[in-house]
């Protein structure tokens, strides 16, 4: 799609989604590499759109620490591959033009960012932002179920690690893993579809959703990837996601060219 026909999008006819295609594991390494790749290649924007999600996450953890409140933290970072996808959508721009060899500076990649509120874009990050206050909400429901109106503060976090605190966890772990994983199948493919063409955000989503069931095994594993990757880059202080995010997200675009060609 050229840059023009972005500028006008309410003009465009609907686009052609073609079918989704079978990929295979070994399709996961090449994706990584070519997500690493662009990474390199334009390391600034990574690392600009990276910085957001870094400060957030510090102040966030900052005020439930003044608040003696720090546990609570732990939901959110726990939910936080809910916003992972729409917090790349920058690199899919980034990766969409080193693909086509479109100029590449602040201007033109800020300036289709800012173009998508005029497309579907916003629609799916309302879909992702209510998925996402809906894990917060059952974090708490979990809580009280296990514990009541008994308040947990910094200096009583042990019973996190007693029985019920455990039970806690765990209870909590299955549900958002489920919560994750749905959201997972109507993202993974859709916002980059969204970015890439012109179609209805639903119609993004049963995409998205269709090539994730005809690739399970292969979408499960890259799931579990993105999930493990994102936990390690969260935990020395989320300086690891300078690193990680920016390389998945451009490997999502990748992933999303093989899924869809």
């Amino acid at each position: 799609m050229s840059d023009q026909s972005r500028e006008s999008p309410n003009s465009l006819p609907p686009s052609v989604i073609p079918e989704p295609q079978t990929i295979g594991l070994g399709d996961l390494a090449e994706i990584l590499r070519l997500g690493l790749s662009d990474f390199r290649r334009a390391p600034i924007f990574g690392i600009a759109f990276s910085l957001v999600y870094v400060l957030g996450g510090l102040v966030l953890y900052a005020v439930f620490l003044a608040s003696g409140q720090s546990w609570w933290f732990i939901p959110i970072a726990v939910g936080f591959p809910l916003l992972a996808p729409f917090a790349a959508t920058g690199l899919y721009e980034v990766s969409r033009r080193l693909e086509q060899g479109l100029p590449l500076t602040w201007g033109e990649v800020a300036g289709c960012v800012l173009a998508q509120k005029d497309r579907q874009v916003p629609s799916m990050a309302m879909v992702i932002m209510l998925a996402f206050m809906f894990w917060v909400f059952v974090a708490h429901t979990i809580f009280a179920l296990f514990f009541g109106l008994q308040p947990i503060t910094s200096s009583t976090t042990g019973m996190l690690f007693s029985g019920p605190g455990l039970m806690m966890l765990a209870v909590g772990g299955a549900i958002g893993g489920v919560m994750a994983a749905v959201m997972f199948a109507l993202t993974v493919i859709s916002l980059p579809l969204l970015l890439d063409r012109e179609v209805d955000f639903i119609t993004a989503m049963i995409t998205s959703f269709n090539a994730v069931m005809q690739n399970f095994r292969v979408m499960a594993v890259w799931a579990a990837l993105i999930a493990v990757l994102l936990c390690l880059a969260m935990l020395p202080f989320f300086l690891g996601l300078f690193i990680v995010l920016p390389m998945l997200g451009h490997a999502t675009w990748h992933l999303y060219r093989r899924a869809l060609p």
